[in-house]
């Protein structure tokens, strides 16, 4: 689990402490790793076989260094590995892969909305539509998805009909975005979608 410095993340470590026979290992996206390739020669982690990767939510933007740290290697250089971006890391997933990463069209901040979804993937299994609870100002503008990257759930927007992606997925690679938080108490169907993943 890299923390994106977010009060989230426990929250995240919480649901995987659900769902794994041992706690994640937890680290943070500015130390004491630099690069992936040190994180994958970091003495403390070599003799742990990394599974899967969950990239937290968190504060700023994914094309801003500071606040992505070591994140946005990771969706480069693990082609392999299982990746989850919540939030924060969804949008890194989108900006890596050239998406582009705008001002969301209204704020949401601890908002409960209704998303529809494909039922692939992190969805299968879980109704559609199901509330969900966004805290994000940005989002992954839906018409500059490369296509590398396909559209898995979406929210249509009250105030203009826009369908903002609040899901996605890698065509090739083991990774997944959620814009939502599948953390938070109030949204439904979290436990089955980290299930899925």
């Amino acid at each position: 689990l890299i923390d994106n410095y977010d009060s989230y993340t426990f929250n995240v470590y919480q649901l995987l402490c659900a769902l794994l026979p041992i706690p994640p290992i937890v680290i943070r996206n500015s130390s004491p790793f630099a690069t992936y390739d040190s994180l994958l020669s970091s003495p403390s982690l070599l003799s742990q076989h990394i599974d899967a990767i969950v990239i937290s939510p968190g504060p700023g933007s994914p094309d801003v260094p500071a606040d992505f740290g070591i994140c946005a290697d990771v969706l480069k250089l693990a082609p392999s590995i299982p990746i989850l971006g919540v939030c924060l890391g969804h949008q890194g997933l989108g900006h890596v892969h050239g998406a582009r990463v705008v001002k969301a069209p209204e704020v949401m901040h601890g908002r409960t909305s209704p998303i529809e979804h494909s039922g692939t993937d992190l969805f299968g299994g879980i109704e559609s539509p199901f509330n969900v609870v966004r805290y994000h100002s940005l989002i992954v503008h839906e018409g500059s998805l490369p296509p590398c990257l396909i559209p898995t759930a979406w929210n249509t927007d009250e105030s203009t009909g826009r369908k903002l992606i609040m899901g996605m997925r890698h065509r090739d690679r083991p990774h997944f975005g959620v814009q939502f938080h599948p953390e938070s108490i109030c949204s439904q169907h979290g436990m089955h979608l980290m299930e899925n993943f």
